[in-house]
Parts: structure tokens; sequence; C-alpha cells
């Protein structure tokens, strides 16, 4: 029985032990037969004998923790909460179920790992994320959303459960039953549910629109969770005068500004609100037309141009000005992250 099968058999126990001696890191995840719910994973990082640089992520490539560098000898220790469900990736399943149970792997240029254990959290505190795909876990493809990369800032004890699905809009939030129907019996009092929802909503009048984010608002509220809304990333749509067109930041081709409705109901309401079209647009307008592309999907990085969708440098650093978001409105999760945005 190698390494690998030892940790996937000690799952069964309801603390799986530390194995103490150097894993190998080899091709493939450690894989943890555990059921769906969260889970701290606890890593010590490094080797005897080299140099190294590790990083984690698990479930369908979820960025859990950001590459560490560690000298020869030296051996850093980790922890971080994480959410496991099926499907793996996004809730309707588009992709598949994945694989069952807790997949850890490692990244990093020269990953190295001494130790690994996996806990039960039940008691973690949770952050959700409702919205599409600019924002998904994608297993899958170059295409990576922003809540994929949204784990690895933050510390131990916040798990961050991303429902966000690809091509959804408020309205197929509230008719999908794998959706807001799913998520919302897991909110418990004190959760945030991050609320990105427009790019899909193209067709939806400004009338129905609001009243939809109003159930959501109001559905979360039910549960005593704290409902956060967040208005879009920008696409990567330049005029010749070098600032985004008004489809670059409006996202709705009928003419309604759907950010500035984003804003007006948080106002309304009287709930938080992150801005991430305002940061978002800024960034880009700083970095210019071509500048701002390594955010997104290109021919030459990634076989695609996509205009919408990011890559993985794009989604960390989209993840990175939703988190500095939530330490201006001071979000209580503002709390767990790692250091300043």
């Amino acid at each position: 029985m190698n390494r690998r099968t030892v940790l996937a058999a000690l799952a069964g126990a309801p603390a799986f032990a530390h194995w103490p001696a150097e894993l190998d890191p080899g091709p493939g995840p450690f894989s943890f037969d555990v059921p769906p719910g969260t889970y701290r994973v606890s890593a010590a990082l490094g080797s005897r004998a080299a140099a190294a640089q590790t990083g984690l992520q698990v479930e369908a490539r979820r960025t859990v923790l950001a590459t560490v560098d560690t000298a020869a000898g030296e051996v850093r220790h980790e922890s971080v909460t994480v959410n496991v469900r099926t499907p793996e990736s996004m809730p309707t399943g588009e992709e598949g179920p994945g694989t069952p149970g807790l997949q850890v792997y490692l990244t990093g240029g020269t990953p190295a790992l001494a130790g690994l254990r996996v806990t039960p959290e039940p008691g973690a505190r949770q952050l959700f994320i409702v919205s599409d795909s600019t924002a998904s876990d994608w297993l899958v493809g170059p295409k990576r959303g922003w809540g994929q990369e949204f784990p690895q800032l933050f510390r131990a004890g916040l798990s961050i459960a991303n429902y966000a699905d690809s091509g959804e809009s408020t309205v197929s939030w509230l008719a999908d039953p794998t959706l807001f129907a799913t998520v919302q019996p897991l909110v418990r009092p004190g959760d945030e549910v991050l609320i990105q929802l427009a790019h899909n909503d193209k067709t939806t009048p400004e009338d129905v629109y609001r009243a939809n984010l109003g159930t959501l608002i109001d559905g979360v509220r039910a549960r005593q969770g704290r409902p956060v809304l967040v208005t879009p990333p920008v696409r990567h749509l330049f005029a010749a005068d070098g600032t985004l067109t008004p489809t670059g930041r409006v996202v709705n081709n009928l003419g309604v500004d759907l950010p500035a409705v984003l804003r007006d109901v948080a106002a309304r309401q009287g709930i938080p609100l992150l801005d991430l079209t305002a940061r978002s647009q800024a960034l880009l307008e700083s970095l210019g037309p071509d500048g701002s592309w390594s955010l997104y999907l290109t021919v030459a990085h990634d076989g695609v141009q996509d205009a919408s969708h990011f890559s993985g440098y794009g989604a960390t650093v989209m993840a990175g000005l939703v988190a500095g978001e939530m330490r201006r409105v001071r979000l209580p999760a503002a709390g767990y992250l790692r250091q300043p945005c």
C-alpha cells in the first residue's frame, strides 16, 4: 500500500492521521473518502533535502493556498478550510459530478509535502457565492472564475462555498432547484452571501430584476444570513480612445445600467455593496487595452480569445479586488483575510 493509498484509507476516521514522513508529490491528487461538508486541511510544506515551492488546490482546481517557498530542511505548517460538495464544480452539473470525496492537489514549481491531515470542521463560518461564470469553479478548460481563486486569500476558519454557475441570471437562480433552493437551506446565522448576478440578465426587465434581487435578499435574511450585493466585473471591451465602451461597463444590451440598479437596491435595502464594476473598470483603464489582456483569455496563451472570462492570473486579481471591497465595507468575513488587499 503506497502513501497516497494509505492517506485515502485513513479518511474513514474522524480525524485523518498525519503521515509523519515525506510524501511523494507525484502526479494526481491525495484523495480522501469523505462525505460533503466542511473540512480543515493541515499541511506540512517543505523537504529535508531541497528547497521547495508548494501551493495547494482542492476539488475543482480551487486555489486554497498560494505557493510557499521553503529552504532545504525547512517545514512550514499551513491550514485551510475547504468546502466539499457534489458536483464539485458548478452546482447544475454542467461539468459532471467530479470525483467523490476530497481531492488535494500540490501546485508550485517544486512542490514538497512532509505531512497532510484532514479533519471535519462543521462549525466553520461560511461565505457563499451566488453568481455566474465569471466567478465559477471551472473543473476543465482554461477559464478561471474569481470565486475559484478566492479561498487562497483567507486563513483557516472561513469556508468559501462557491455556488456560481455558468450562464445564470437572477431568473434562473430562482427557477432552477439546484441553485438558490439548494443554497438557501445551507445558510446559517451570520453567514455572508455574495450575490453577483447581472451579466446574463440581458433580457430581464428592470422591474423583474429588482424583484428577483429582493427575493434573493429576503431568502438569505430568512436564514439569518447576511446578503451582500456585488456589481459585475467589466468585460475587456475598449473604444478607440482607450476607454471602456458602454457595453464593457453596463453589461445589459437593452441600455439598463445594471451596476447602477445593484447600487440602488443595496442602498434601499440597507445592505453592503462591493463595487467590482468600478474597481475592475479603473484597473483595466489604468492598464490599457493591451496590458489588460493578461487578465482575460487570449489565443496566444489559452487558445481562445474571450473578453468576458478570466485567466488564472486575472481571476486572482479580480478575487483580490473583491476582497479589497470586503475590507472597505468592513464585512465580518474580511477579518479572515490573510493580508490587506
